[in-house]
């Protein structure tokens, strides 16, 4: 990539990466400073100062189970992931290599997009109850609704030469499907999964509204309700933190895969 400016080494790209978090960091100290709740600019009750997050660390990862509840939370977004992509993945390829597919997919692509996420909460629960079932249904919804659209783009994208080709080589639609659009087109499959990955993290909370039990989501939602308020804080952080590290496993399982993307032009 140009840039009209010159590149940046890595430092200098690590340096301006971390600018912003150091401001908002200076911003919260600042807003939260002194010791009683009236010489502060917000309150303790809309938010804690960073040294208050830091001290209820224990709490919640003691008393509160923070790794089992980051481990329920993990497997509803990769069961929830995992549905999805079965089903949008040939969804997609289908759509793009036969015109009937299409004409009956895009209709409820379509409208899907159009659909607050919100919404499926109660439309799930009519469907699958309060349980377990309904928090994975939920995310597959909402995971599926993101990744279809983008599997069918990436298979529209792969030049119709090499379809062309392939029909004049003797290979059968089906062949073609494979060989051709799912494996030109794979690179791109494989960050959509990376994206719509990251899709169900966004929508944990959502999911885990419903029946309080365990779950980062509940976690939020129970300390919302009872306290302590620094637990809000601390597991918004967290969920950032798993997302990110997972993000870049995808990236360097990505780079084995796909290592012919990283070599320079």
């Amino acid at each position: 990539m140009a840039y009209i400016t010159g590149n940046r080494t890595y430092w200098e790209r690590f340096l301006w990466g971390m600018l912003p978090f150091i401001i908002v960091l200076i911003v919260w100290f600042i807003l939260t400073l002194g010791k009683n709740p009236e010489d502060r600019i917000l309150s303790p009750i809309i938010l804690p100062s960073p040294q208050e997050v830091v001290r209820s660390i224990p709490s919640l990862w003691f008393d509160r189970e923070l790794t089992r509840n980051a481990i329920w939370s993990l497997q509803r977004v990769f069961f929830g992931f995992i549905f999805a992509a079965i089903i949008a993945i040939p969804l997609g390829l289908t759509m793009a290599a036969f015109g009937q597919i299409r004409a009956l997919g895009e209709p409820l692509i379509a409208v899907t997009s159009y659909l607050p996420i919100a919404a499926l909460v109660p439309l799930t629960m009519s469907w699958f109850g309060m349980d377990e079932t309904q928090k994975i249904a939920f995310l597959a919804l909402a995971t599926f609704i993101y990744l279809a659209p983008l599997s069918f783009t990436s298979a529209m994208k792969v030049d119709q030469v090499y379809v062309n080709t392939a029909y004049t080589l003797g290979a059968n639609r089906w062949q073609v499907l494979y060989k051709v659009l799912f494996m030109i087109a794979a690179g791109d499959l494989f960050d959509n999964l990376r994206m719509a990955f990251g899709v169900g993290w966004t929508y944990i909370i959502l999911a885990e509204m419903v029946n309080l039990g365990n779950g980062l989501g509940s976690l939020i939602l129970i300390s919302e309700r009872r306290g302590p308020r620094e637990h809000i804080y601390l597991v918004l952080l967290s969920i950032i933190l798993i997302a990110f590290i997972i993000d870049y496993i995808w990236k360097m399982i990505g780079n084995v895969i796909f290592p012919y993307r990283n070599l320079k032009k």
